[in-house]
């Protein structure tokens, strides 16, 4: 997410972010674990995973409330370092 959208959030704010990768056995925990570093009460129902037509790739949304900017800046960070994230939205 470009920086200047996330300037125009008002914190604490609801927030889904999505990360997309190839369909591997592991993806979809990885995400969770990675995100639940930086968000601990992440609920488990409010995780979503969608594949894509052909099941090649797996998209993992994670709604939850966001507390800062800086917090929203390490998830996409850690995220973005992931060899298996494709892209993060």
């Amino acid at each position: 997410m470009p920086k200047d959208a996330i300037s125009q959030l008002v914190f604490p704010c609801v927030f889904p972010l999505k990360a997309i990768g190839k369909n591997t056995g592991d993806f979809e925990a990885k995400i969770v674990a990675l995100i639940r570093q930086h968000v601990p009460d992440l609920r488990d129902d409010k995780i979503s995973r969608r594949l894509s037509a052909g099941g090649k790739y797996l998209s993992v949304t994670a709604v939850f409330t966001a507390t800062s900017r800086e917090q929203l800046d390490a998830i996409y960070y850690d995220l973005s370092s992931d060899e298996q994230v494709l892209m993060v939205l």
